[in-house]
């Protein structure tokens, strides 16, 4: 669909340009195609027009003026949303259209590229953009300074005081939320408005980063098909760095055993260069964001064992080793701080919150709640299915799954996202059948979210490689009978034309997901439901610095919102209890069982 070869361009009308216009053209077109023919120009391109959608989308949005806390109010918000991504991405679109219809093919893969890098900034753009407006008149980021945000803003005034790392939690954000805390916000003091500074700006690249990644193994529609579903499925703004991590995770592991195949057509120098150059990138993440390695591990392991060349001769595998060597100490080197913590402390550190992920049937893995459900419990969510519980998305997506692998076993992406699936859920099954005897979670319920990613990659491949079968066999048996119509029938400009029709259809769902993931943030009508919307509600009960409340907080004046808390530090917690704590019910014998 998106392997389109040059074609002639297309032709003028008579008397349409005088002689001396068109050598003025020929000569700027000619400069563009040399410009863009350099082969770092369009790559540096993607990345530039990717990042300024996503963020410039986010500020936009930081000018919509509504009362967030009234539903009237949320629902003008979303609505402006909509407005400007229709404003800004239709003229996108727009010109992607013309230029598959009416221009030349080269210039249709140029405007293809930087429209799906556009429409995948957008697409987390807006999601960032709604969670400006449910933020707006507070500069207090989503939870204010309670649960998970409070404790990471405790380790950022840890840094700020000189105390050390956080234990065995990943540095990398509590790090970058120190320094923007004291370069933007007058430092502890301001540790809070940094959080909120951080939230949208990391949610609005999310989009962008991954499909950066997925750029180094998948031409641009494909890198955008998975990017634009995953980023919106995924992504957590209240802690956007998590699983930006593991949306970025997957594709660099696939072009890293990419690298290993073919380690022995390297010179010793490159593969020390590249090995290098994936331990830069895999220490920073370990240090980002830590967790995704663990679920990942397992596959990964024996999928670099089973693409060690082994049988290629000598000189190959000691370019393999060289670049695993290479790879391997400069992780650990970067991420040498958070291992030593791991050594020290992770045998201690156990996970005993229980929610309602962990009462729902383990096999489930399509969706996720988070533990604040609002008036959802295990007995009615997830909604069962037509067949044998698994709804029409689930036979879809495993039909796409089953094309995936069938077709493409052969393929590092397939065998990665394969392997890595497989990892994650035996794992997912261990941690949890040993729940009841351990009393420990041991956060097995996140392999949701990597297995689902992985699942989608597979079905989009699936996709993928059905398309470039199905289009080459039957291009070849239209030839034997009609060669002359079987090259109007499936031309590079008819798959020009599909493609956009595609990409289209990929940004509008795109723009209705966002505003999905962007409308379970807004402040809880109920402020007495624990929904996704109590950290924006509690963003604005939290004080300003002069002792006012927020502008549009339910309380004003001096009385009622939460004080400024200038001591925050980490949590310490209580001595380990063997027990599980559950959370989400209100029946704890029927869930967890009598305690000891």
């Amino acid at each position: 669909m998106t392997d389109l070869v040059s074609g002639p361009p297309t032709e003028r009308s008579r008397g349409e340009a005088t002689q001396a216009d068109l050598k003025h053209s020929t000569r700027g077109i000619s400069r563009i195609q040399r410009l863009t023919s350099r082969r770092w120009v369009l790559p540096l391109a993607e990345g530039v027009v990717s990042i300024t959608a996503g963020i410039g989308f986010m500020l936009l949005s930081m000018h919509i003026s509504v009362n967030p806390l009234n539903r009237i109010g949320q629902v003008s918000g979303l609505a402006k949303v909509q407005q400007y991504v229709a404003v800004v991405g239709l003229p996108v679109l727009a010109v992607l259209l013309f230029v598959a219809y009416r221009g030349t093919l080269r210039n249709y893969r140029t405007v293809q590229r930087l429209a799906c890098a556009a429409i995948a900034g957008l697409a987390t753009g807006v999601v960032a953009g709604g969670i400006a407006v449910a933020l707006h008149g507070t500069p207090w980021g989503l939870g204010g300074q309670e649960g998970d945000p409070g404790n990471l803003m405790g380790m950022a005034n840890d840094m700020m005081r000189g105390e050390g790392l956080p234990g065995v939690y990943p540095p990398g954000f509590p790090a970058l939320l120190a320094l923007w805390a004291e370069l933007f916000h007058g430092g502890v003091a301001g540790v809070g408005h940094a959080l909120k500074d951080l939230q949208l700006l990391l949610s609005a690249l999310v989009g962008p980063m991954a499909y950066l990644s997925w750029r180094m193994m998948l031409r641009p529609f494909w890198a955008m098909a998975i990017a634009v579903p995953t980023s919106i499925t995924f992504l957590d703004p209240i802690r956007p760095y998590s699983h930006g991590a593991m949306l970025v995770l997957l594709p660099l592991l696939a072009a890293c055993f990419r690298e290993l195949r073919r380690a022995g057509e390297l010179s010793t120098r490159s593969a020390l260069l590249r090995g290098v150059g994936f331990g830069v990138a895999f220490g920073a993440m370990f240090i980002w964001y830590s967790g995704w390695y663990l679920w990942a591990a397992p596959g990964a392991f024996l999928l670099a064992a089973l693409l060690f060349p082994w049988r290629r001769g000598r000189l190959a595998v000691k370019r393999a080793l060289v670049f695993l060597g290479g790879m391997l100490v400069t992780a650990a080197v970067i991420g040498a701080p958070l291992l030593y913590q791991l050594v020290r402390l992770g045998a201690t550190t156990v996970d005993r919150y229980a929610y309602i992920n962990t009462y729902i049937d383990p096999a489930y893995v399509m969706s996720w709640a988070s533990d604040r459900p609002g008036p959802l419990t295990y007995h009615d969510w997830p909604a069962s299915g037509e067949l044998a519980g698994q709804s029409g998305f689930v036979v879809v997506l495993l039909l796409g799954v089953g094309l995936g692998v069938g077709l493409g076993l052969r393929n590092v992406v397939v065998r990665t996202a394969g392997f890595v699936l497989v990892g994650a859920w035996l794992l997912r099954f261990w941690f949890a059948s040993h729940m009841a005897h351990n009393q420990a979670v041991q956060l097995y319920p996140r392999t949701t979210w990597i297995i689902l990613y992985c699942l989608i990659i597979l079905a989009v491949l699936g996709v993928k490689l059905s398309y470039e079968r199905g289009a080459g066999r039957f291009r070849s048996a239209f030839e034997a009978v009609n060669p002359a119509k079987a090259v109007t029938l499936i031309s590079p400009r008819t798959s020009a034309q599909l493609a956009t029709g595609l990409i289209c259809v990929i940004a509008l769902f795109g723009t209705m997901g966002a505003s999905w993931s962007a409308n379970r943030y807004m402040p809880s009508a109920n402020p007495k439901v624990e929904d996704m919307g109590l950290d924006a509600y509690r963003a604005h009960l939290q004080q300003l610095d002069n002792g006012e409340c927020p502008k549009y907080s339910p309380y004003k004046g001096k009385q009622g919102c939460n004080p400024i808390n200038m001591e925050l530090s980490e949590y310490t917690f209580v001595p380990d209890q063997p027990h599980l704590w559950c959370a989400n019910t209100e029946d704890q014998w029927a869930v967890c069982g009598r305690k000891g």
